[in-house]
């Protein structure tokens, strides 16, 4: 029975992730994911496609709220969640409503990735970026993430992946670089390409598109630098889709019935996986 391996979250959009046992998942994705992100003033995302050493920045967070952030030269930063939306944020060309971090935050980005026009922003309402209407039904919205609340890959599929690598004269490489929200051992290689609906322990979850990959693969997510053209390359070869190299599945959440809250369930590290149904492969874009 195929079974969850690792769960991961990150606080804040491209930088380095927490790896809860347990964790809760609202309609968003999972609770205290991608709450935070980095921007130009115009509001639009700063990511690892930017500036790779965004990986090396390991954000916490608190109970009260705010946003703990160690960088890579042992400096910390503690900022609380700004609640009212106030200024325009963007995420792949789609807008919302976004909070900015107090002045002592931006400075502190400011300095340490040698970048004048960072800011530190929140989304406090997470029902203010809807999803792709193309892949979401009306009312889906989703955090800071790239497009869709949860990203799950397979423990199968990154060892046929390794497999192309290793013959190819390179090096295995561990599944940080896909940057995923859920790993799942126990299925066959590229199974996920055909999935349509799973449950995860007591969640259940729509598998509505192959995700696309670009340079942020490239990036060591220990060391925050880009490390040549591996995997995105093979990738690029052996699993172009759509004009797109992908890898992993975007899942969306589904609501149990009589559940009217945000918590939807909890997924816990060995929670059983069940494919409810499966298709035609997936499209990548």
């Amino acid at each position: 029975m195929p079974a969850l391996l690792e769960l991961h979250r990150y606080p804040v959009k491209s930088m380095y992730r927490l790896s809860p046992r347990e964790a809760v998942v609202e309609p968003w994705g999972l609770r205290g994911d991608r709450r935070w992100m980095l921007a130009r003033p115009s509001g639009a995302a700063v990511t690892q496609r930017d500036q790779p050493a965004l990986a090396g920045f390991r954000p916490e967070l608190a109970e009260d709220g705010s946003l703990l952030v160690t960088a890579p030269d042992g400096a910390t930063l503690r900022v609380p969640a700004p609640r009212t939306p106030s200024v325009r944020g963007e995420v792949f060309g789609w807008t919302f409503a976004a909070a900015e971090a107090e002045e002592k935050a931006q400075l502190w980005f400011r300095e340490r990735l040698d970048d004048p026009e960072l800011r530190l922003l929140h989304l406090p309402d997470p029902r203010a970026r809807e999803i792709d209407p193309a892949f979401g039904e009306p009312g889906e919205t989703v955090s800071l993430a790239d497009g869709y609340p949860l990203l799950a890959v397979t423990t199968a599929s990154i060892a046929a992946l390794n497999d192309w690598l290793v013959a190819g004269g390179g090096e295995a490489l561990p599944v940080s670089r896909f940057r995923p929200s859920v790993v799942i051992d126990g299925t066959e290689p590229w199974e996920e390409d055909h999935w349509r609906r799973l449950r995860i322990g007591e969640v259940t979850f729509r598998a509505v598109k192959l995700c696309g990959r670009c340079v942020v693969t490239t990036t060591d997510q220990e060391a925050g630098e880009r490390r040549g053209a591996e995997p995105l390359r093979t990738l690029q070869k052996r699993r172009r889709f759509d004009k797109k190299a992908a890898f992993g599945v975007n899942l969306i959440p589904e609501r149990p019935d009589g559940v009217t809250g945000d918590a939807l369930g909890t997924l816990r590290l060995g929670d059983e996986v069940t494919v409810l149904s499966r298709g035609e492969r997936l499209p990548a874009a």
